[in-house]
């Protein structure tokens, strides 16, 4: 299965590389995570909880990143072990590229699965792959460009 898309994000590419590399947004960012834990600047572990189709799954992974290219390029790479519900494994390359009012994010993906995932039909787990990868951008913005909070409510009588 492959997968590509853009997002833009209203900050500065370093701000964007750094956040992609925070545990901590991370977590909050990526759909089903209930954990990330950060064994050295370039190894991670992740338990996420995902549910694909009529299959729920609770992943234990391990990813590993390659910033060599950062803040411009980095790819990562990893696999995750979902019990009997089945395995995944697979790797992305990012792009970051500073535009106008912030940064253009491209990525492509890959990634291969097996056990009873395997067997839910490439459709609804590409589907699945797509939806899961949109929450996890939109997430990300979210935390990266909270909306204002409305101050009027605040406002005194004098």
């Amino acid at each position: 299965m492959e997968l590509s898309d853009q997002v833009f994000i209203a900050l500065p590419r370093e701000q964007v590389f750094a956040a992609l590399n925070d545990p901590l947004i991370l977590q909050q960012a990526i759909p089903g995570c209930e954990e990330i834990i950060q064994h050295s600047p370039t190894e991670l572990e992740a338990r996420v909880v995902l549910k694909i189709g009529p299959v729920k799954a609770k992943f234990k992974g391990k990813v590993t990143l390659d910033a060599a290219g950062a803040p411009q390029h980095f790819s990562l790479t990893g696999q995750g072990d979902g019990g009997v519900a089945g395995a995944a494994k697979g790797g992305a390359d990012v792009h970051l590229e500073e535009v106008e009012d912030g940064t253009k994010l491209t990525y492509e993906a890959k990634a291969e699965i097996s056990g009873k995932l395997a067997q839910l039909g490439s459709r609804l787990v590409t589907s699945t792959a797509k939806k899961l990868s949109k929450t996890f951008f939109d997430n990300f913005e979210t935390i990266m460009n909270p909306k204002p909070e409305d101050t009027s409510s605040e406002e005194q009588a004098s």
